[in-house]
């Protein structure tokens, strides 16, 4: 009887332990799998225009600072690159100073355009060359190698260095097209980004290149052309003709997250501080417009 009794007793025990264990595993697995719900993460990648760059880095920055299951990845390597990548779908953005109907060899069929900013461009040149106004044909003259000391624009005895960007630049289209008449330039050594032109120019004598506003620092002087200065003022009624409009483009119509990006790089965060802190002009702020084939519209 009293082993009977000792059995039952055991049986009871393990009968509770079991349960116990059956109850665990339950919690558990309910606990893993809504933290794996809520760890999901949306992956965006924009690349593209170098120009454009440092204001998707960091409205990107803000945005994912806000949205902890997104992360944004932004990647330099010209317009050509931005747009033939979205292009094949290999990226989720194509950044570009050119519509994407400019670009050369580009089937833009099924690309969304998203405009988020104007920039500006200026040829600018090292400090040292002792120029701050030039004529169009002379800019012209020195892409073409036919100026090339800078005593020859009123300047310093001083040989001229042409720096380029590389083809398939957004920046070095627009400045072709609206600096330089699109005259065959010279051949010359060629950069890949707006980073890159800004420290060759501020340290090599006698450099000559371009840049867009937001690159333009102190280190390096921005030429007037015709004595008109390179200014976000002078952009917006475009007495000043060298500049683009940055686009963002999608393959297809966007949804999800990466909609919800896009429609923060027009929101009064990105276009009403940010834009103008970093040397950009908001689309709100221009009083033309400036289509695909050139021509000026004026806004009311």
């Amino acid at each position: 009887m009293k082993k009977a009794l000792t059995l039952g007793a055991l049986a009871v025990t393990m009968t509770i332990l079991l349960a116990g264990c059956g109850s665990s595993s339950a919690t558990s697995t309910k606990s893993t799998s809504s933290s794996s719900g809520s760890s999901k993460t949306t992956k965006i990648v924009a690349t593209g225009s170098t120009a454009l760059q440092p204001l998707v880095e960091q409205a990107g920055q803000a945005y994912q600072n806000e949205h902890a299951n997104v992360t944004i990845n932004v990647q330099g390597g010209g317009s050509g690159a931005g747009l033939s990548q979205v292009a094949k779908g290999s990226v989720n953005i194509g950044n570009s100073d050119l519509f994407a109907q400019e670009q050369k060899g580009l089937n833009a069929k099924g690309l969304v355009d998203h405009k988020v900013a104007v920039v500006g461009m200026a040829p600018v040149i090292n400090k040292d060359a002792g120029v701050t106004n030039i004529s169009k044909e002379q800019l012209i003259k020195i892409f073409q190698g036919k100026i090339t000391n800078w005593k020859d624009v009123g300047g310093k005895d001083e040989k001229i260095t042409v720096v380029n960007r590389a083809q398939g630049s957004g920046t070095r289209a627009t400045f072709e097209k609206w600096g330089l008449d699109n005259a065959k330039v010279a051949t010359s050594q060629e950069q890949d980004s707006n980073g890159t032109v800004q420290k060759i120019v501020s340290t090599t004598p006698g450099a000559i290149s371009y840049l867009a506003f937001s690159y333009v620092k102190s280190d390096v002087q921005a030429l007037s052309i015709d004595n008109v200065k390179p200014t976000e003022a002078n952009v917006a009624t475009n007495k000043w003709k060298i500049w683009a409009y940055e686009h963002m483009y999608t393959k297809g119509q966007p949804t999800g997250e990466l909609k919800n990006f896009l429609t923060y790089m027009t929101s009064k965060a990105v276009q009403g501080s940010l834009v103008e802190k970093l040397g950009y002009i908001p689309l709100t702020s221009m009083k033309v417009d400036r289509g695909q084939s050139g021509a000026i519209t004026n806004l009311k």
